[in-house]
């Protein structure tokens, strides 16, 4: 996260955060079949600062000037897990952070994804298409290139 944050203020792009636990089954299902696709797999890595984020770690992390902890009080959540997910604890959940004017809209979906869908959402971030449609009009119109 903290390479994303120096990295956006040379190369403005959103971040993408696949909040996660070490025993979520859905989690692994993910990267095993959703972020492995190789269309998924490129827009990440060309369209996004993708960051992999343990939401039960136990590392302090300072991002956007403030420093978070785990301090074990939302069960055994991290305290940037809790901001970022606004205290919906469900796993998977990806987060997509966005920038305008110099402020960051935090944008969570909760729950897995095959990749279809995953295409779907991060297009509809990587576009900027949040900006002018609501997701249900892009959704209708939305052409993509993963076959499942």
């Amino acid at each position: 996260l903290q390479e994303a944050e120096k990295l956006i203020k040379e190369n403005p792009k959103p971040i993408f955060i696949d909040a996660y636990t070490d025993w979520c089954g859905w989690c692994k299902k993910m990267d095993q079949e959703t972020f492995t696709n190789p269309v998924i797999a490129e827009m990440l890595n060309t369209e996004f600062y993708p960051v992999k984020f343990n939401a039960e770690g136990k590392e302090s992390i300072t991002f956007l000037g403030q420093t978070f902890i785990n301090d074990g009080k939302a069960g055994n959540a991290h305290q940037l897990a809790v901001a970022l997910l606004q205290g919906r604890l469900s796993y998977p959940t990806v987060v997509f952070m966005t920038q305008k004017d110099n402020k960051y809209q935090v944008s969570p979906v909760p729950g897995f994804r095959q990749a279809k869908e995953m295409e779907m959402l991060l297009s509809f971030f990587a576009d900027r298409a949040y900006e002018s449609q609501k997701w249900e009009d892009y959704q209708l119109s939305f052409k993509g290139k993963v076959v499942q």
